[in-house]
């Protein structure tokens, strides 16, 4: 690239590098928050997943404490022996992840808060970028190696624990020869917690330690490590649930969370307060159904797979209805009963009616609006329907399905209903489409290839988030071509399409030009002149 002669110019020049080297900064501090983030996450999962072990072990012991589960109580202590070595094993992690972090913070022997610092609203420690103290110490001092070999030797005695403990005791539990010996290759093949060792032959790398954290930044590695844990904190999980599976339990994991609204009314009067307490319910795919028992107002009701069960009555009478519920939930691991009880009120009505745009809240101009309007304990044919204001018409489409037409804007615009002695009405709003978008192609405006942009045949309008059928049209722009060291060039075009002059600027860009479309006017549906939308400016590359 010439260096620019004039003042300037290179003023110019130097500005952009400068902005250059400013966006490449913050795009590096935007990586190494989200691998920070990463990081946050594996924690988080290993967290979840020990809570989760801590139920099913706590589950377990109560069981092997039966008499009638003694002879699978061997299984205690090989438990016992899986997790402290997962204990160890992240004891170790733990203490690798506080010396790097202190070697790239304040170098004090500890991890304290002089080894963070805030970045984007979010504490970060301090040396995230740091690849010469990761690669000194994993690869150069080779720490990342002995990481390798504590993973494998970890992976290991977690399998010889689970190994010896079918070995011993596989025919007591009541497994064949050849069970045992699938239970252990299966566990031993797919153990969370491993090591990769055949892709880094295929680099230029010297071992494993080497492709895996030389000149990695710091933020990069610890995500690495907490995954690692997380792969421990699993593979105990697998293990653990696999014994309990031994002894005739079950782990018990709430995997479905919904919403659940207790309301003191299901109907209210104009007026008075809603309330309503509002919980999230669980639920375990693993339960059986069988162990789970719903009645209504004293009576059962058959409960599903999925743990929930329908009610369904008759309203022969207007009024309050009360429904007392109970449910109550086997644990299939302690076999212990759970019971809960509450109430819930509805109320039984007649002759209403609802209004409702199929759409959207709002009628718009130069389009049709469909609505629906039903009225309980009125027949259809009954019903009188009218519009007010806005200019509106009605017109029917089917039983309950009317389409609406309005030419005014306004914010009282009425839908009456009577009928079945009963009268209401419903506000509504009248507005004109939105504005549409002008765009080239696909794009509003950026960066556009020379060729890509010599291809293009005029504006669109489009509309964006509008549900309607519609569509708007470009009625005319003004086009101003800027080349480099050049006088603007300036055409106008009537229409979407582009006439000769437009096309020829267009035909005419080269890399470097920049493009203005502007005085940009398009005209809707229901629209009585057009009207000025975005304008749009392309640098061509």
């Amino acid at each position: 690239m010439s260096i620019p002669k004039e003042p300037r110019q290179l003023m110019i020049n130097l500005m952009y590098l400068v902005l250059t080297a400013l966006l490449a900064l913050n795009v590096s501090a935007e990586v190494m928050n989200a691998f920070i983030t990463l990081d946050e996450g594996n924690k988080a999962s290993a967290a979840t997943v020990n809570s989760q072990l801590d139920q099913t072990v706590k589950g377990l012991k109560s069981l092997l404490d039966d008499e009638s589960k003694a002879k699978y109580r061997a299984i205690g202590p090989a438990v016992d022996e899986i997790r402290a070595e997962v204990v160890n094993f992240n004891t170790y992690v733990d203490q690798l992840r506080d010396r790097l972090l202190d070697a790239a913070g304040n170098v004090n022997q500890k991890v304290d808060e002089g080894d963070y610092t805030i970045s984007y609203g979010k504490t970060v420690p301090k040396g995230q970028k740091n690849k010469d103290i990761t690669t000194h110490i994993l690869v150069n001092e080779g720490v990342g190696m002995q990481l390798k070999t504590k993973i494998e030797e970890s992976k290991q005695k977690m399998i010889d624990s689970y190994t010896k403990l079918l070995t011993e005791n596989g025919e007591t539990f009541g497994l064949k020869k050849e069970e045992i010996d699938n239970r252990i290759q299966n566990i031993a093949n797919n153990l969370p917690l491993k090591v990769d060792d055949v892709t880094w032959t295929k680099s230029k790398k010297k071992n494993w330690a080497d492709f895996k954290f030389r000149q990695m930044p710091l933020a990069a590695v610890l995500p690495l490590l907490s995954q690692m844990s997380a792969d421990a904190k699993s593979s105990e999980a697998s293990l653990v649930n696999s014994m309990a599976e031994l002894a005739g339990g079950r782990v018990i994991e709430f995997d479905a969370f919904f919403p659940v609204v207790s309301a003191k009314k299901a109907y209210v009067i104009i007026g008075e307060p809603f309330e309503a307490e509002i919980s999230v319910g669980t639920y375990s795919s693993q339960i059986n159904p069988a162990d789970i028992k719903i009645s209504v107002n004293g009576s059962g009701i058959p409960v599903k797979a999925d743990g929930k069960a329908v009610y369904k009555v008759g309203t022969s009478s207007v009024g309050e209805k009360i429904l007392k519920l109970r449910a109550e939930v086997r644990n299939p691991l302690t076999g212990e009963v759970t019971p809960g009880e509450s109430s819930f009120t509805y109320e039984v009505g007649e002759r209403s009616v609802a209004i409702s745009a199929d759409k959207m809240n709002v009628f718009y101009i130069g389009v049709d609006n469909p609505i629906s309007i039903s009225a309980a304990g009125v027949s259809s044919n009954d019903l009188k329907v009218g519009i007010s204001g806005g200019g509106g018409s009605l017109s029917k489409t089917g039983s309950s399905n009317w389409m609406v037409k309005v030419t005014t804007p306004t914010d009282d615009c009425k839908i009456n209903v009577s009928g079945g002695a009963m009268n209401a009405s419903k506000q509504f709003r009248v507005k004109r489409i939105p504005d549409p978008v002008a765009k080239l192609g696909n794009k509003e405006d950026g960066e556009m290839g020379n060729g890509e942009f010599k291809v293009q045949k005029g504006l669109i309008a489009w509309l964006m988030n509008f549900d309607f059928e519609a569509r708007c049209e470009i009625q005319g722009f003004n086009l101003v071509k800027v080349a480099k060291r050049e006088d603007p060039v300036e055409t106008s075009n009537s229409g979407g399409s582009f006439n000769g002059k437009a096309q020829n600027l267009v035909q005419s860009a080269k890399p470097g030009d920049t493009y203005y479309f502007q005085e940009v006017k398009a005209r809707c549906p229901g629209d009585v002149a057009g009207r000025k939308i975005n304008s749009m400016v392309f640098r061509i590359k």
